[in-house]
């Protein structure tokens, strides 16, 4: 009976063994024919192409410019005020208007001038009849005087009347050139070329010399000018600009806040002395022609100083990446494969990427789509096309 149990329970665990080991087997296929299916899978999604979009990076002269923010100031502005006291009799401008140096602005009434002015030519008129009449009387005693007629005390007495009368016609013609000048000063006229403002006295008030308000405020748009400013490490790099120029100024480039659209095109007059501590920038004043009056005092514009034109790689700016190792671009090989290329750039304008290495002219780069790039993958041109680099001096950003 032992023997025959002991048989038993062997043959049991065989079978149990066995059974056990066809199950594992089992397992073991199906987890490796899943497996071999992922891998499949993997490999075909690896193996598909992806659609992006692509430009070209182009060898090309390009502006390069600094940018900034300005505040447009008249070129010249002149607060006009009364030179003489009396009442302002009229007004001969219309407010806004454009005038020339020269222009009669106001009028104060010239009577009491000219009455002083009469006055004076006549006080000189009768000066200048006494030392005439003194000469005549010089000439007599001084034909006494060799025949011994006269005594020499009453002939030098003769000539430092003729001395007085003419130092005398002298002071009046000084007073009448001064109540002519009195009287030129009751016709306000534009000291310069500009268009007036608003006027700051109607007619029949009274002025003075001391007022300080003035009249009219006259200002020169055309040129006008443009202060402005940029970083101070940005100094340098103007500074040599001028420099490189030579006797040419540097082109600077007005545009609107708004739309950035192109206000107008001057050139840099000069670089303030110092640079403000407290701020970190440098001023910087521009001047402008400007006959269509398309900047303004007081307008805040944004600004470009181009510094030189130089030949450059450029790619779209939005080609360029980072990443934990710094920048980087995807560029198409030869094969039509997606490639990881690190590069270096210089700048960002005009939504173009100054290349300094990295990228040579000719190479198709990734403008779009690089998020479902890897290195390796097929790449295929997005339906419209391959996107070209931007031209240079396009609109500004």
């Amino acid at each position: 009976m032992s023997l025959e149990r002991t048989s038993r329970r062997r043959r049991l665990l065989w079978l149990a063994g066995g059974t056990a080991v066809i199950i594992i087997a089992v397992l073991v296929r199906g987890t490796m024919h899943r497996a071999s299916a992922a891998d499949q899978k993997k490999d075909s999604v690896q193996a598909a192409p992806v659609g992006a979009l692509t430009a070209l990076a182009l060898d090309q002269k390009l502006p390069l410019y600094l940018t900034g923010i300005g505040t447009v100031q008249a070129a010249l502005s002149v607060t006009v005020k009364a030179r003489v006291d009396g009442q302002l009799l009229k007004v001969a401008y219309k407010e806004g208007q454009t005038v020339k140096e020269g222009d009669l602005l106001a009028q104060i009434d010239p009577d009491p001038y000219q009455a002083q002015l009469d006055a004076a030519a006549a006080q000189q008129a009768k000066d200048e009849a006494n030392y005439a009449n003194s000469l005549v009387d010089l000439q007599r005693y001084d034909d006494l005087m060799k025949q011994d007629s006269i005594a020499k005390q009453t002939y030098d007495t003769q000539v430092a009347t003729v001395a007085q009368l003419k130092a005398t016609v002298g002071v009046d013609r000084a007073q009448v050139a001064n109540a002519r000048v009195q009287l030129n000063y009751t016709a306000i006229r534009s000291p310069i070329a500009g268009v007036v403002g608003i006027r700051l006295v109607d007619p029949g008030n009274i002025v003075h010399a001391a007022d300080t308000n003035g009249l009219v405020v006259v200002n020169q748009v055309d040129p006008i000018s443009l202060i402005f400013t940029l970083p101070e490490d940005a100094f340098q790099r103007v500074s040599n600009a001028i420099r490189a120029s030579g006797a040419k100024p540097l082109q600077v480039l007005a545009y609107g806040r708004e739309d950035n659209a192109l206000l107008g095109t001057g050139e840099l007059l000069l670089i303030n002395n110092q640079i403000d501590t407290t701020t970190g920038t440098v001023q910087l004043k521009a001047s402008f022609p400007n006959p269509q009056h398309r900047l303004w005092p007081g307008q805040y514009v944004n600004v470009h100083v181009v510094t030189g034109i130089e030949q450059v790689v450029t790619i779209p700016a939005a080609a360029v990446q980072r990443g934990a190792n710094g920048l980087y671009a995807y560029v198409v090989k030869p094969d039509g494969t997606a490639a990881l290329q690190p590069i270096q750039v210089a700048l960002e304008q005009d939504g173009l990427a100054v290349v300094q290495s990295g990228i040579a002219a000719g190479t198709r780069v990734v403008v779009d789509g690089q998020f479902r790039l890897r290195p390796g993958v097929k790449v295929v041109e997005q339906q419209g096309g391959a996107a070209p680099a931007p031209p240079p001096g396009g609109k500004p950003s």
